[in-house]
């Protein structure tokens, strides 16, 4: 751990931020001094920064069933009537990346929600360890909770602002597993794009089931994008999904990007392919457009 302290020092003295903020600054903040361990070495020379200009932009709380959720919010400033884009999160939490990735959405228009989906369980940056990280908070969030609070950001999206009518739900790793999970369990929502998240899995009280459980009944369309090199996701799952899809006769489709490993979209750790990121995003866009949610 003291060799990843080094490497993160000697990363954010060499690089500055456009704005002046300082580097370490930044990351802490944003992310979260545990969440930067867990990662090193960040690709700080490629993090995408989008601006506010011309945004709404924040963090909020949604009431779920007497929890506060955070939820980092963005959108045109002063739109209404906007389609609504659902982020959901790594493992990682809602840090930086994520709340750019929202920012993104609202430049093109879209109202953009990324909901803390693990706030009642623990705070991923006080971690220094993914495996610690694991244990102590990600495996311990019930799915069904988990579809509860998007319910409930859904909810609030249509009452402000948003058009319930055009929703769509986009997640990335864990995230991905979600966006499968959610476009089963809300028929309402007219697309989804999950990211490199897991297709199979053990079952338990808390994740009774996995996307290769209800892809064969699945009636919203899903655009899954995934890395041909990724070590965590193997291809024959990839493959099962694709059958099981096929069977139920899903408009679903299934991108492999061969180059890439996992997390290729992430533009702040080293497992980012530049290429495969932007046509990832095109193809997001793209699918979001075609089933409605533009």
């Amino acid at each position: 751990m003291q060799d990843l302290k080094e490497d993160f020092d000697s990363l954010v003295a060499r690089t500055p931020l456009s704005d002046g903020m300082d580097r370490r600054t930044f990351l802490q903040t944003a992310l979260g001094t545990g969440f930067a361990a867990a990662v090193l070495p960040v690709a700080a020379q490629s993090m995408i920064k989008t601006d506010t200009a011309g945004l709404t932009a924040g963090e909020m709380k949604i009431s779920v069933n007497g929890h506060a959720v955070p939820v980092y919010r963005a959108q045109p400033e002063g739109k209404k009537d906007l389609p609504v884009v659902i982020v959901v999160s790594e493992i990682f939490g809602v840090h930086e990346h994520i709340a750019d990735v929202a920012r993104r959405f609202a430049k093109l228009g879209y109202l953009a929600l990324a909901p803390d989906l693990f706030i009642r369980q623990g705070n991923p940056a006080a971690y220094s360890s993914i495996p610690e990280l694991m244990k102590e908070v990600v495996s311990k969030v019930p799915d069904q909770q988990v579809m509860e609070d998007l319910d409930a950001v859904v909810a609030w999206a249509g009452q402000n602002g948003g058009n319930a009518g055009k929703v769509g739900i986009t997640g990335f790793c864990w995230g991905g597993r979600i966006t499968w999970l959610y476009c089963a369990h809300n028929p309402k929502v007219k697309a989804g794009v999950a990211w490199y998240g897991r297709l199979v899995g053990d079952k338990n009280a808390r994740t009774p089931q996995h996307p290769v459980d209800i892809a064969a009944d699945l009636k919203v369309p899903v655009l899954g994008l995934y890395g041909g090199k990724d070590s965590g996701i193997p291809l024959d799952t990839v493959d099962k999904m694709k059958v099981a899809l096929a069977e139920g006769g899903s408009k679903s489709e299934i991108v492999v990007f061969p180059d890439s490993g996992h997390a290729f979209h992430a533009d702040y750790r080293p497992s980012y392919v530049e290429a495969d990121a932007k046509e990832g995003w095109k193809r997001c866009l793209a699918w979001f457009r075609q089933h409605g949610v533009a």
